[in-house]
């Protein structure tokens, strides 16, 4: 009778036991699942560096390597236009001509004047000789003599002048027939067949060279070093242009030119690029991107640029801690990937940041991640057969 009251003594107190044991747990579960429902569901990631091979854009325009507008030198009616508008011109050949005839009559002119004085210069020079004999003799006045001196003097002068404007009617001769100075493309004629024109102030076409061409871009001071070596051939890269209709141009080019000074206003310095141009597809004022392929040299921190908000003008993301919670931390950005970017500052290795859902978070927000909360959900069991 004794043993069966101790046994069933026993019994009843395993079960209460095991009852407040299953309680426990299920209020550990249930506050569990509170917090979980408390918590901001979001998508997390955890940050990696890697080795970043990529293309950094910079806004560029076409410029040519030379140059010029074509001005009238001398004045007077265009009288023949010798090239098409638009076309593709050779070093010296003949563009425009302006009243070609009065300005070759008026070398014909300065030439005949050069002989008159040249002659009249003979003459006073015979009759100093003669005065000279004479006066050798006393047989005439030395006032005489100094005449014929001066006479030869001014003579010589005359030649000098009519010397003179032989050759600025030569020149203009020669300028009355504009040539191209280099070859290259040249524009749509300002002026027509018969027009007056003024030199040194009326613009008859501009004319550019096509190949080589040159791309301009700004670069960051920071920069400066990397380009310096690009230039000098320590060290290479692609480099290669979009063009506006987003098409990518078909040779690469190369570092040329580097401008002497930086913007102190804006710290960036003009870099120019040369590229083949065969085609003329590169024309003068043209704009597009030019893209530098670059390779860090070390592992860099990269993550989704998904992650980034930016507020108050600072770029920052939020870093989840190790009591689910997250922290506001300002980020400097580096170059960006497609959809990713690197940052240069403000996360290390490891971290743990919220990659979706940024939108709705605040510091100190309680966080789970999704991916762990559709593992932890009981999966549907089959119907058995």
């Amino acid at each position: 009778m004794n043993s069966n009251r101790i046994f069933s003594t026993i019994l009843l107190g395993s079960g209460l036991f095991l009852t407040a044991c299953g309680n426990k747990d299920g209020a550990k579960q249930q506050q569990a699942a509170q917090m979980q429902a408390q918590a901001m569901p979001v998508s997390m990631a955890v940050v990696q560096t890697e080795v970043v091979t990529g293309e950094r854009s910079y806004p560029a325009n076409v410029v040519p390597l030379q140059e010029t507008e074509i001005r009238a030198e001398v004045s007077g009616y265009l009288t023949n236009i010798s090239v098409a508008d638009g076309a593709f011109v050779s070093k010296g050949q003949r563009l425009y001509e302006i009243d070609r005839v009065r300005y070759a009559a008026a070398v014909d002119q300065a030439k005949a004047n050069l002989e008159i004085a040249r002659a009249n210069l003979a003459r006073v020079e015979k009759d100093l000789q003669r005065y000279q004999t004479l006066a050798e003799k006393d047989a005439i006045a030395k006032q005489t003599l100094d005449y014929a001196m001066t006479d030869v003097n001014n003579q010589k002068a005359q030649v000098q002048a009519a010397e003179a404007a032989l050759t600025t009617a030569r020149v203009n001769l020669q300028r009355s027939s504009i040539v191209a100075p280099f070859s290259g493309n040249i524009g749509i004629s300002q002026v027509r067949t018969g027009a007056l024109v003024s030199a040194g102030t009326t613009l008859l076409n501009t004319i550019s060279s096509t190949n080589p061409i040159a791309v301009e871009f700004q670069i960051n001071e920071k920069e400066i070093m990397e380009f310096s070596n690009l230039q000098s051939g320590k060290s290479s890269t692609q480099i290669n242009l979009t063009l506006p209709d987003a098409s990518t141009y078909g040779s690469n080019g190369r570092i040329s030119t580097i401008d002497r000074a930086v913007d102190p206003q804006t710290g960036t310095l003009k870099v120019r690029a040369t590229f083949d141009n065969p085609n003329n597809t590169l024309r003068a004022g043209m704009n597009l991107n030019l893209n530098v392929l670059s390779t860090s040299a070390s592992e860099q921190i990269v993550i989704p640029y998904r992650a980034i908000f930016e507020q108050l003008g600072t770029f920052n993301v939020y870093a989840v801690t190790d009591s689910n919670t997250v922290v506001l931390k300002p980020v400097t950005l580096g170059q960006k990937l497609g959809d990713r970017v690197v940052i240069a500052q403000g996360l290390d290795n490891g971290n743990k940041i919220v990659v979706d859902g940024v939108t709705s978070l605040k510091q100190g927000a309680k966080v789970v991640d999704k991916a762990q909360m559709n593992q932890q959900q009981p999966q549907p069991q089959q119907p058995t057969k």
